[in-house]
């Protein structure tokens, strides 16, 4: 979205140089921004379908300078060329914002595939912005899971059966986060599930002997020798 408004700021910065009035006088860019405002507080959104006016207020506001009638005759002329200015800008904005939309969307879509994911199917979660997880952040795992998907909301939202150390997170996430997971093969790779050590237990009646005290070390007024 920032970057987006950056483009459509570009735009109508080199806009403000081919823009002339009456008298061809040149505008500088910051005398357009009014029109910018306001073209883009009245643009409809692709992903509400309202405009930001009729979600914050209710209603969209007029332009201020719509209320300025040329016929009247105590109107002095430059103000008739500065409303003719800003309705130019205005349009040339419209312009801006859809051409700045229509860009970004094109480059999102040309990097960014939308997951093949089902319900049921095992994903993992970037643990990057956890904070729950116990322990240093440089030790902490990239990845959390696998969670099984319970439900699909949307192309790029899912709902997880969450476990263990994040079974406190909200269990909605975006799909960027998430990645599907592949279980490894014991064949290739037979050293990652390695078995638990099986102790062997004491024999009755057997007595063990301390030949030597390597270390030692006091706790909660209890000597620990090793």
């Amino acid at each position: 979205m920032i970057q987006t408004s950056e483009d459509i700021i570009r735009r109508l910065c080199s806009y403000g140089l081919e823009l002339k009035d009456s008298y061809c006088f040149t505008n500088h860019w910051f005398t357009l921004i009014p029109a910018l405002q306001w073209a883009y507080k009245t643009s409809i959104h692709s992903s509400t379908g309202k405009t930001p006016e009729m979600l914050e207020k209710g209603w969209n506001t007029r332009f201020l300078y719509d209320t300025l009638k040329k016929e009247l005759v105590g109107i002095h002329p430059t103000a008739i060329s500065f409303k003719i200015m800003l309705d130019k800008a205005r349009q040339y904005s419209n312009s801006c914002i859809q051409d700045s939309s229509k860009y970004a969307k094109e480059r999102w879509d040309k990097i960014h595939m939308p997951p093949d994911f089902k319900v049921g199917d095992l994903v993992l979660v970037e643990t990057l912005n956890f904070h729950s997880i116990k322990g240093p952040n440089k030790l902490k795992d990239s990845f959390a899971g696998p969670f099984i998907i319970r439900e699909l909301h949307c192309p790029n939202s899912v709902q997880l059966e969450l476990t263990s150390e994040v079974m406190n997170k909200h269990p909605y996430f975006p799909a960027s986060p998430t990645k599907p997971y592949s279980s490894s093969d014991k064949e290739l790779f037979p050293l990652r599930n390695k078995p638990p050590l099986e102790i062997t237990p004491l024999e009755e009646g057997e007595e063990k002997k301390v030949v030597n005290v390597l270390k030692e070390r006091r706790t909660r007024k209890k000597m620990e020798r090793e």
